[in-house]
């Protein structure tokens, strides 16, 4: 059964969302709503250039539908004063990366009471622009609840905010952002999550390929284009190198912040 009407936080952030893009006069342009599902469990399979991506989705996805998307976000996110308030408000699922088990099962748990839970399965900003390698979690997850996946790609939202790249509030004005949502994957616990995964991924390339090619904003040696279609983004595999850096940083300033408190005990 698919929650509604029970959401008071949700739609004032949904309100601001809507205020904000106002705003900024957003111009969507949305292909294939009509595979959303208006009840029922469904795993919202998203690309992810950009930090509001999740917004946008839940913008778009709430217009055609009514529905409210669930999203996992990380446990520190949840710790934050005013914003863990929001996100448990908005009922988001917390991921401990270093107990993901119970995510994972709350998600499922989600799923079969009819929720629609957005998961970006690419697990992290691609800063080429281009769709990475998957995480299977989408796959296994809809196959363990029962639901189906349904590939979305939003092209246009990294011009707002994205990583290591930015643009000024005059060129956020007016922006056009692309949307399209592909047809369900129904899949079981008894196809190989793999290669359905290796399939997914290919389908989010293909989506993202014709908003591109239907995206009326020329591309050229622009940042947020991709280095194939003539922009300066980083390649896929200078963007990986950078990614692998920037992870190993973070760890070590994890592990410095840890031993800290035990360097002033000694």
């Amino acid at each position: 059964m698919t929650r509604r009407g029970a959401d008071p936080i949700y739609g004032v952030a949904i309100g601001a969302g809507r205020t904000l893009f106002g705003l900024l006069r957003v111009k969507p342009t949305v292909h294939g709503a009509q595979h959303l599902p208006k009840t029922g469990g469904a795993v919202l399979a998203i690309t992810h250039f950009g930090y509001m991506d999740f917004a946008l989705t839940e913008w778009i996805v709430w217009l055609r539908t009514r529905r409210h998307v669930r999203f996992l976000a990380t446990k520190g996110a949840f710790d934050k004063p005013g914003v863990g308030f929001v996100l448990r408000g908005m009922r988001h699922i917390p991921v401990d990366m270093k107990a993901g088990a119970d995510a994972y099962r709350a998600a499922v748990e989600a799923l079969r009471d009819g929720e629609m839970l957005g998961i970006f399965p690419e697990g992290g900003v691609s800063a080429s622009f281009e769709v990475r390698e998957l995480k299977s979690g989408a796959i296994r997850m809809a196959a363990e609840a029962g639901v189906p996946v349904i590939p979305v790609a939003v092209w246009g939202g990294q011009r707002l905010l994205t990583k290591s790249a930015g643009s000024t509030l005059r060129e956020k004005f007016g922006l056009p952002v692309g949307f399209a949502f592909g047809s369900p994957v129904v899949v079981s616990e008894a196809d190989d999550a793999a290669a359905v995964t290796f399939t997914l991924q290919h389908t989010l390339q293909t989506l993202v390929g014709s908003l591109q090619q239907q995206y009326p904003v020329d591309g050229t040696c622009a940042w947020w284009q991709p280095a194939r279609l003539g922009g300066s983004a980083p390649t896929p595999e200078v963007a990986a190198v950078a990614e692998k850096a920037r992870k190993e940083r973070k760890a070590r300033e994890a592990e410095a912040r840890e031993a800290g408190p035990k360097g002033k005990r000694g």
